[in-house]
């Protein structure tokens, strides 16, 4: 359900919005433009010191994912990771098999399905893995802090609300498997 007012671009409402008849939230372009740009220059700043350290390495941005989702989840299948990446077997051949042979990733056979390919950070890849992770953990850490804890829960649920159904589904997989 959407409405729409001149020079208003319409959000959607949330099932819970629409079960509680609230108000649908209209936005001017400019400030869905805004968005937009805070998007762009936050993950541009964001990934900087990682993309330094990456290139040093003769890396890039998908071996950083690569290294970040493994070592979120070791022991996770080739397919797994395909499913979180959104990317075809092959682009990630591109990535996976040089970092096999370079020494950051292990991969071993299923345990139950000897076909299944099981990954895992080596102390090699995890030790990369923790020097891009501290890069951005202090500029996060410094945002919260400013932000403080009602925007932080706040920017969580826009950055869900902007996530697709199969996203939402592949990072409440990982919050599981974090949890334990």
């Amino acid at each position: 359900m959407l409405t729409k007012q001149p020079g208003m671009a319409a959000m959607p409402a949330t099932p819970r919005e629409q079960a509680a008849g609230s108000n649908l939230l209209f936005l001017r372009e400019s400030e869905l433009r805004l968005a937009q740009d805070l998007l762009f220059f936050g993950y541009r700043d964001f990934t900087a010191g990682p993309d330094r350290l990456l290139a040093e390495l003769n890396m890039g941005r998908a071996h950083h994912r690569v290294l970040h989702f493994v070592g979120r989840a070791p022991g996770m299948t080739v397919g797994d990771l395909l499913g979180i990446l959104s990317i075809t077997k092959q682009s990630l051949g591109r990535v996976l098999q040089p970092m096999i042979e370079d020494g950051y990733v292990t991969q071993a056979a299923g345990r139950v399905d000897k076909r299944q390919r099981l990954l895992s950070l080596t102390e090699k890849g995890a030790g990369l893995e923790r020097r891009l992770y501290d890069c951005q953990r202090e500029w996060v850490m410094r945002a919260y802090r400013e932000a403080g804890p009602a925007a932080v829960e706040g920017f969580r649920r826009v950055m869900r609300g902007l996530m697709g159904e199969d996203a939402r589904a592949e990072l409440e997989r990982l919050e599981r498997a974090a949890q334990g």
